[in-house]
């Protein structure tokens, strides 16, 4: 469970990280760049992926490694363009109930049995991100003609992602030399996008990429060990990832940056905890 623990807290600490950046006005796209550069350092430094077999391993899933490159920079960028376009509201939402994807496949995909405890799981984690996420909203805020495109995408991003990770915990020893091609071909990608837009480079964009880097690799390696740690559970560690990030950043938002609680988010919290312990193996 300490895996568990440990890759919320990574996950809540780069929320809190992108929101001090956007209040700066930061070039986010730069800090994500540097966040990839960093993290295939800490892979090689720390995981030591063989060099020398790299890309001779028998089994590399090629395809998978090809579908995260593409969607780990993609989906921040799509990320930005919706809360853009439709707005932190209801970007968020889509985030967060991406779950649905690999809920859904855990028992449909990965053969999990669909018992009572953990279809009132699902049901009470579904409650708790309704509750956590409600906002009043203003009339004055209108989402534009393209924001639902953003929003689908962002929702079956994050989906596909969490799916893909799934697939490289169960590559077993080898998904350290996965990571770091992933790494490599996502941070590749991004600076392909900035030199094509020709963006204008930020010393303090590149610098605040140290910081991300180490807690989304963080986030990343504690997520897959937790994976490995319930691999006849998956259902758990796709609920309590997705619930506990929006848990802990709640509590976060109205401690350190004075969110106001409302009644219906303390229902929330209390919903969350319910569906992680009905989710517990």
């Amino acid at each position: 469970m300490h895996f568990l623990l440990l890759s919320i807290a990574c996950s809540v600490a780069v929320s809190v990280l992108f929101k001090l950046a956007r209040q700066a006005g930061i070039d986010l796209r730069q800090t994500i760049l540097l966040n990839y550069a960093l993290a295939s350092a800490l892979c090689l430094g720390l995981l030591r992926p063989d060099l020398g077999a790299l890309l001779h391993q028998p089994g590399l899933p090629w395809p998978l490694l090809v579908a995260l490159g593409v969607l780990l920079p993609a989906v921040f960028i799509a990320m930005a363009s919706s809360v853009r376009e439709a707005g932190i509201v209801r970007s968020d939402a889509a985030q967060r109930l991406s779950l649905i994807i690999p809920l859904i496949a855990a028992f449909t995909l990965f053969g999990e049995a669909l018992l009572l405890p953990k279809l009132w799981g699902i049901v009470l984690g579904l409650a708790a991100l309704g509750c956590l996420l409600y906002k009043p909203t203003s009339t004055k805020q209108v989402a534009s003609t393209q924001g639902w495109r953003y929003l689908l995408a962002v929702w079956l991003g994050y989906g596909l992602i969490d799916l893909l990770f799934k697939r490289l915990a169960l590559a077993g020893a080898g998904f350290a030399s996965a990571l770091l091609l992933a790494f490599l071909l996502a941070g590749a990608l991004l600076l392909a996008y900035l030199l094509w837009r020709r963006a204008n480079w930020q010393g303090r964009a590149l610098l605040l990429g140290l910081p991300l880097g180490l807690l989304n690799f963080g986030n990343i390696l504690f997520y897959i060990r937790a994976h490995q740690h319930f691999s006849q559970s998956p259902a758990l560690v796709f609920a309590s990832m997705n619930i506990g990030v929006i848990a802990v950043g709640t509590l976060v938002g109205a401690l350190v940056f004075r969110e106001p609680l409302r009644a219906v988010h303390w229902l929330g919290l209390g919903l969350a905890m319910g569906a992680v312990l009905c989710l517990l193996p």
